[in-house]
């Protein structure tokens, strides 16, 4: 086995320091790194090359546009709430700098499920929560309610057969982050023996 690279040794350094942040401030990537973050997700595992990932990239004044939307659903699933009761949603859309609608879009046109489509796509999403933690940023990936509204989709311009899988809030953690204990992996790792399986 050949000893493993320097590169390789500081990669595997940013897989296994890697955590979410929330919120996220200034600076976010450029336009350069956001390049290299979408070209990262596309490395993702793809059964068939369908290429399902879609992506829609919101920043400046239209992560106001989404904080409107979110005041509208949240005021739309509660109808016997005042607006005003809904008004915190806004500041969620402006939680990072840069925030990307992840997108599945489905195909029937293929033997592969649409669960092996949306996972391709939560790998593309994995990939660039690392990207953006190698070059000195930080992520969250949110999910929620919003997701999965009819409203969410029209207003993103997605098709009836896209799937909103969240979104991905993307800035730079503020100073101090409390860093993440993980649990020892082997607490969810078994190795299975055939010999030892019975099937009657």
């Amino acid at each position: 086995m050949e000893t493993m690279t320097r590169a390789g040794a500081d990669a595997l350094q940013v897989l296994m320091t890697r955590q979410s942040h929330w919120p996220l401030a200034e600076p976010a990537p450029d336009d350069a790194q956001l390049h290299q973050i979408f070209d990262a997700a596309l490395r993702a595992p793809d059964h068939g090359g369908l290429r399902p990932w879609r992506f829609v990239l919101i920043r400046g004044n239209a992560r106001h546009n989404l904080g409107e939307i979110l005041v509208d659903l949240a005021s739309s699933r509660s109808p016997r709430e005042p607006r005003s009761a809904h008004e915190h949603r806004r500041g969620r859309a402006l939680a990072a700098p840069v925030v990307i609608a992840l997108v599945a879009s489905v195909t029937t046109r293929t033997k592969v499920p649409e669960v092996e489509q949306l996972l391709a796509v939560g790998a593309a999403a994995m990939n660039m929560l690392n990207a953006v933690h190698a070059m000195g940023f930080g992520g969250f990936w949110a999910t929620g309610a919003d997701s999965y509204e009819p409203g969410m989709h029209r207003a993103l311009g997605l098709s009836d057969s896209d799937r909103l899988l969240g979104f991905l809030f993307v800035g730079t953690p503020s100073e101090g982050t409390r860093v993440v204990v993980r649990p020892a992996s082997n607490a969810f790792v078994t190795e299975w023996f055939e010999a030892s399986v019975q099937t009657d």
